[in-house]
């Protein structure tokens, strides 16, 4: 059952630890040491660089299940991805082939059924292994790229897809096996003890992709969606600086046919509107995009307002 205290920043860290004993592997995994002594949450995470919103969400997710942020964006995507790169040395470097040893000095190798309890376990391995070299090739390069402001292209945390569900079954399909063949000898503590250690394991991994799924993706999601308005932003700013001798270089009839393309009118309409030929509205187009480099209606509304040609209250957004 889900411990249903909801822990904060002025909480003591120790209070964590004596609640909830099974958060000693994720503080390892935040890069938070022990020998705090009595400091509050806070205070650990600032003395060892951990931000202490992200560290929450994550604790208050685990222990109980709390999703509900009051702001994705306050989330640290450095830190959660600190946090799962250590996760994944700790299952893929210890956890899976620590247990793999106890299954080994539990089991006799010489028995059928034993080296297939071992090869059903190593198909686990292998394709929670392939998973997260996945993470690590293609996800978690994205996101630093996203932190660096230069996000790679064509990919997005969207296109993600998670393959938990099959790893979920071999482990089903494993413990089923080893309960029905669990030994009447001298090891059958032995093989107690490591099937208790692959439920705790089984729970863990479950809950590392759901900090995956209610976190990490909203958070990189959030972060997506402010690195999409700051390119907006730049490229704005880019355009309006871009070619400025070209922009000086506009003749008052291309100024106007710039006013009037940005109100709506057809060449047809300017043509009349100005008295000269649609050719040579035609001919005006063409120019404009030449010297200024800008070839849709949007980016000319954006020309014509901040240059002053046209008042916003003037544009029909």
């Amino acid at each position: 059952m889900k411990n249903q205290k909801m822990y904060e920043a002025g909480d003591k860290m120790i209070s964590l630890i004596r609640d909830n004993y099974n958060l000693l592997q994720c503080l390892g995994s935040f890069g938070i040491s022990l020998g705090f002594g009595d400091k509050t949450v806070k205070q650990v995470c600032e003395d060892q660089g951990v931000d202490t919103y992200t560290f929450l969400a994550v604790v208050n997710f685990m222990i109980n299940g709390y999703r509900e942020m009051d702001d994705v964006s306050r989330l640290s995507v450095a830190t959660l991805l600190q946090y799962l790169k250590a996760s994944h040395n700790y299952f893929l470097g210890f956890q899976l082939p620590f247990i793999r040893k106890e299954l080994v000095d539990a089991l006799d190798e010489n028995d059928n059924l034993a080296r297939l309890i071992l090869k059903l376990y190593d198909e686990y391995s292998r394709a929670v292994t392939q998973h997260m070299r996945y993470e690590e090739k293609t996800v978690f390069p994205y996101v630093e790229s996203l932190i660096g402001g230069k996000p790679l292209a064509n990919y997005a945390i969207d296109m993600y897809s998670k393959h938990h569900g099959q790893e979920s079954s071999k482990l089903r399909e494993l413990k089923s096996i080893i309960i029905k063949y669990f030994p009447g000898d001298s090891l059958r503590n032995q093989l107690s003890a490591t099937l208790y250690d692959i439920y705790n394991n089984e729970e863990w991994l479950a809950l590392h992709a759901e900090v995956e799924d209610n976190i990490f993706i909203p958070a990189i999601r959030s972060l997506e969606e402010r690195s999409r308005q700051s390119d907006v932003s730049a490229k704005i700013s880019n355009m309006i600086g871009r070619n400025q001798e070209g922009a000086d270089a506009l003749g008052e009839r291309e100024k106007d046919v710039i006013v009037a393309l940005v109100q709506g009118m057809s060449n047809k309409e300017i043509a009349e509107h100005l008295c000269i030929s649609v050719n040579t509205v035609i001919t005006h187009r063409r120019n404009i995009a030449r010297k200024l480099q800008i070839h849709s209606a949007a980016g000319l509304t954006i020309y014509a307002i901040v240059n002053n040609l046209i008042d916003i209250s003037a544009v029909k957004l």
